[in-house]
């Protein structure tokens, strides 16, 4: 009996080591097809440097960073290199908005012109929920001409004002859904104006602080920052350094800088309760609507859609020499971060496929297909792809 007591336990042991070991080999090829999708993403399009984080049901998969954070100097990128975040910025944004909402100082449904009267709203009444969905009519002021012919300048809130105020509305508040870096910048002026602090201090000590983000900042050009990335940009195959930009400009709609470390932290304390209210969360992460009750596919700060049937809460930025991608999937318990310093690479993409891997769904393939010269031209001529998850600032 013993003897066979003894047998039964080995047997026992033998499946536990040989499962183990297979789950070791999954965990291994995962790990090693993911790296794999950096490396070829990054080869592709000469990147320098990329950061990833993926964390599904609560487990840190992969925070890792790929290639060169800094060329000049040959620091490499790690999970803790800090780049600037473009507009993933607004849901930090509308956040703190979205906190005051909760702390009863701001409603969203309130006219905007309550909180920000000195601004010249004119005929019409933009709610705040407005400015933060993207459907105010305020053009951006980064579509603007004026705004590039003093992008080096720190132009203060004032000359801001005057600058996106100086042409009409796009269209009557709520008709359309357009992307608009104006109407964050506005939704920033509210925070300030609400609470006394500056966007920056408000940010930093209500949400970065309270969920240790330690890597995250509004990143001022003068500041010593630990870990900071150095932006590029490709000219004729010839690896250059971003385009100098003031970052007073981009401000509440694009000045943040994170760590895809740091993005985790962020999301999941977002997600668990440690942000906002679940009433605030929801609408955050819910559609809105236009005034003909159509959805246009964009909450607050974030834009709700899908990928391959999944759903997916998500949003990109883009600003000189950085793009990035900051994705939730809440029915897959599934949260990926991609940080690049090169406005040549493609995180959303990257994002995607990585987020395919994890989730066991196939990748998308294509065949080149031969083109004429004389088909190729019948396609020139100016295109306007409608919603931008991924402006400048």
């Amino acid at each position: 009996m013993l003897r066979r007591l003894r047998t039964t336990s080995l047997l026992a042991l033998l499946i536990v080591l040989s499962a183990s070991n297979s789950l070791a080999e999954t965990r291994g090829e995962l790990l090693s097809d993911l790296d794999a999708l950096v490396d070829a993403s990054k080869s592709a399009q000469q990147v320098q440097g990329t950061s990833v984080a993926i964390v599904k049901d609560g487990e840190l998969i992969l925070a890792r960073g790929y290639g060169m954070a800094d060329v000049e100097n040959g620091v490499a990128a790690t999970e803790h290199t800090v780049y600037r975040i473009g507009s993933v910025t607004k849901q930090f944004a509308a956040a703190a908005v979205l906190q005051l909402v909760d702390q009863g100082l701001v409603d969203l449904e309130a006219p905007a012109s309550t909180y920000l009267p000195d601004y010249p709203w004119g005929e019409f009444q933009i709610t705040v929920r407005q400015l933060l969905d993207h459907t105010s009519g305020i053009k951006g002021y980064t579509e603007m001409p004026a705004f590039w012919e003093q992008g080096r300048n720190d132009l203060s809130h004032q000359q801001m004002i005057d600058m996106m105020s100086s042409v009409p509305l796009e269209f009557e508040p709520g008709d359309r859904f357009q992307y608009s870096n104006s109407a964050y910048y506005l939704a920033g002026l509210i925070v300030e104006k609400v609470t006394g602090d500056s966007w920056a201090d408000y940010v930093e000590e209500e949400i970065f602080a309270p969920l240790g983000m330690r890597s995250s900042h509004y990143l001022y050009n003068d500041p010593i920052v630990p870990n900071r990335a150095e932006g590029y940009r490709l000219v004729d195959e010839e690896l250059k350094n971003d385009d100098p930009l003031s970052m007073h400009l981009p401000y509440a709609a694009g000045a943040l800088g994170s760590s895809v470390s740091d993005l985790m932290r962020w999301l999941k304390g977002l997600t668990s309760g440690e942000v906002m209210s679940e009433k605030s969360f929801k609408e955050m992460i819910s559609s809105g609507q236009l005034n003909d009750g159509s959805d246009h596919g964009y909450g607050l700060g974030f834009f709700v859609g899908e990928l391959d049937g999944h759903k997916m809460i998500e949003h990109a930025g883009g600003i000189n020499g950085f793009l990035s991608q900051l994705a939730w999937f809440p029915e897959d318990n599934l949260m990926i971060a991609v940080l690049c310093n090169s406005t040549d690479s493609s995180p959303g993409s990257l994002a995607a496929g990585l987020s395919r891997r994890v989730l066991g769904l196939d990748q998308p393939s294509w065949q080149p297909v031969a083109v004429s010269e004389s088909e190729l031209e019948r396609y020139i001529g100016l295109y306007d792809a409608g919603r931008n998850p991924m402006p400048v600032a």
